[in-house]
Parts: structure tokens; sequence; C-alpha cells
């Protein structure tokens, strides 16, 4: 039976699938670069900022806290989530397996899957029964089987693994962001701010960001524009010119996770490289609810095992100057 690895994004970690234990990670090969980055990506100054938080909000057991001054190298980074359109061009032109592929399922939340798809689930996480476990489910089909990307091939690419995002990353000449560089990235120039636009949610009544509208789990009023992930360049940008940092798809870090982060890494350029078994995740997703995941703010971390998938999972690129 699963056990959840994270509140709103579920993890292969301790589940058992047909009674059978499945372990792909090491199977996976990295296909080498064959592609540079376009000129799309945003550079980001280098410099100090303050890191992490120790406000009410945050979740002392992930690790937010307690803040402190980093400084950075200049560095690059994608505006935006890889799109469907992007990883689809990965997949064309190497003939990479995903490993929601390879596994032959992944966890799609359960209002986006069809009647038909339901009646054919064989496991639902009793302690998550949202996440519903669809066998054929992968990027380019999000919900199952009956499902595709046609229409939405500028939204973010879902149900990637951390080892999927690092290939696709090392194709195209890059790599995944570090914590710090992500923060840092997101944050837009603001010091010590909720989101990458400021301290209140809605400015002016007006949603900046994809989330959970309504009560979780079972009715999203879909206030924001959207019930499942939102183009991958919706709403305005921050003050680096980057989307949807707040919200849309949870986005793999490079960093293993430790809570303990904030007092294990250096003020300079850290990053967490020692193995123990979680890789990190940030920005929250479009199931994200204050009532019970408040993890869209800027400071807020998560983290699942490398091989993990899920409809709400995706990256974005960066790029050493």
């Amino acid at each position: 039976m699963y056990k959840p690895s994270s509140c709103c994004a579920g993890g292969r970690e301790q589940i058992t699938f047909r009674d059978e234990q499945k372990t792909l990670s090491d199977e996976v090969k990295l296909p080498g670069a064959d592609r540079p980055f376009g000129n799309n990506l945003v550079t980001i100054p280098g410099g100090a900022f303050t890191m992490g938080t120790d406000t009410k909000e945050g979740f002392p057991a992930d690790g937010e806290g307690p803040v402190r001054q980093v400084e950075l190298d200049s560095f690059q980074m994608s505006p935006h989530a890889v799109t469907n359109a992007e990883f689809r061009a990965f997949v064309d032109a190497t003939g990479y397996v995903t490993e929601a592929e390879r596994f032959g399922w992944s966890f799609v939340f359960h209002l986006l899957v069809s009647e038909e798809t339901k009646e054919k689930v064989a496991d639902v996480p009793w302690e998550v029964p949202w996440w519903f476990v669809v066998e054929g489910a992968h990027w380019a089909a999000p919900e199952g089987p009956d499902s595709d990307v046609r229409d939405r091939l500028d939204h973010p690419a879902v149900h990637i693994s951390w080892n999927d995002a690092a290939a696709y990353c090392k194709w195209a000449g890059g790599r995944l962001p570090t914590e710090a560089e992500w923060e840092y990235a997101a944050r837009g120039g603001l010091e010590r701010k909720t989101y990458p636009w400021g301290d209140l949610l809605k400015p002016d009544g007006e949603h900046r960001c994809n989330i959970w509208q309504g009560k979780f789990p079972t009715r999203n009023s879909a206030l924001d524009g959207y019930v499942g992930t939102a183009p991958a360049d919706a709403y305005e940008p921050n003050g680096y010119g980057l989307y949807n940092m707040s919200g849309n798809v949870w986005e793999w870090c490079s960093d293993w996770f430790s809570p303990a982060y904030h007092r294990q890494t250096d003020a300079r350029n850290p990053e967490y490289k020692q193995p123990i078994g979680r890789r990190s995740m940030r920005g929250g997703s479009y199931l994200c609810h204050r009532s019970y995941c408040n993890r869209y703010r800027v400071a807020a971390r998560s983290s699942n095992t490398p091989d993990s998938s899920t409809g709400n999972m995706g990256f974005r690129m960066a790029r050493s100057l």
C-alpha cells in the first residue's frame, strides 16, 4: 500500500502495484547533448538575497528556515516550464522513454480522470484517495490512454520524473536549477516577499497563479481560469520575466532534499549533493490550497523520489554562465 510522500504529489516509494515492486532509476540512460539552448533563456544577474522564511505560514518540518543571506553567481533560466511541444521534440529526436511509460502507470488527480478510465483504476492510495494509479498515464497521455496533449502543447509537460527532467536538460545542453537559484529567480528581485509579485495572493482581486479554488479535493471552481494545468506562460511574469513560479506544476531542482538544508549548505552557490533518497521540488501546483498545502510560496519546499511522476510535476531548465 502507498505511503504518501507529499501532501500534493504522489510518489512511487513504498507502493506495491499488482504485487510487484519495480525500480527503474538505475536503468535510465541519459542521451548525450544534441541541442544547445535556444535564445529565449533569461539571464539572472548574480547577487545576494535573503533565502527561506521564518513566518508562521512556513512549514518548519520542510526546512524552510532559518532565513539567511545567500550569494549566487549569474546564471540563465527558462522563462517557463518545459512545454509538451518542447518535450515532444526531445522524444522525437532521441527516442527517450519516460519512467512513467516504463513503469506503465502514473498518478492522476481523480477529478481529471474520465469515467471510462475510472472503471479501470486498480489502485487508489487510501491516505490520499484523490490520486488514482492510472495505467497508461504519461506525458503524452496525461489522464490515461483516452487523453492526449494535442490541444495543450503550450502547457507544461507533466508526469516527468527527476530522471526524465535531467535527461532532457542534458540533451538540451543545460541542467536543472539548484534550489537557491530557483528561489532567487522566483523572487524576481523582491526581498522577503511571499509570492513572486509581493505579499498579497490576489492584488486588486487579480489571480496571479494557477492554484486550487474551492474546497479541496472535491470542488474546484477554477476562478483562476484553470482546473488542471495552464499554459506555461499564463499570467503576468515576475520581475525577471519568469512565468508561473507559483502554482501550475511542481518543478524539480537539482538538489537532494534535506530538512536541514539551510544549516548544511554553503552561503555561496549552495547545493545539497548528499544522495539521501529524495530530490527537491519547488513552486507548488494547480492542486495547492491554503487549507492543506500552502506551498505555492516562493520559500516553500517539497520533495519526492527521483523516479516518481504525477499529473502536476514538471520542470524548467537552467544553464551556468
